[in-house]
């Protein structure tokens, strides 16, 4: 069995309630001792950027931004994907806490040796 973990977000703040589900999943994960990445692509990679997710509460959830905090405090990290951020032209000096721009290659090396996985 992989003590690794996966969630693929494509969304941010165009669907919250999936961005919070990801996030509720992520802090599963690594509560359950899993090495968790959270890859943030598409519309997901706007909630690298400080401030973006600090108003984001889905009812019957922890606010989005402490589910973050959370996330990264535990040990997860996020890794984001390089040309979907850079095609919003976001920018790298305020990242989150916990996230990396990144590759394609990174995220392939982090599954290569089996990795189970969802998306949102």
């Amino acid at each position: 069995m992989s003590g690794k973990f996966l969630i693929n977000l494509t969304c941010g703040l165009d669907n919250t309630d999936k961005a919070t589900v990801a996030f509720v999943v992520a802090n599963a994960a690594v509560a359950s001792d899993k090495d968790t990445v959270v890859f943030l692509s598409i519309e997901g990679v706007r909630l690298s950027q400080q401030g973006v997710a600090d108003a984001v509460h889905e009812e019957g959830f922890a606010p989005l931004k402490e589910l973050m905090d959370n996330f990264a405090a535990a040990g997860g990290r996020m890794f984001v994907c390089s040309p979907c951020f850079k095609k919003r032209k976001l920018d790298e000096a305020v990242l989150v806490a916990g996230a990396a721009v990144v590759g394609g290659a990174k995220l392939v090396e982090f599954m290569s040796d089996g990795c189970p996985s969802i998306s949102y």
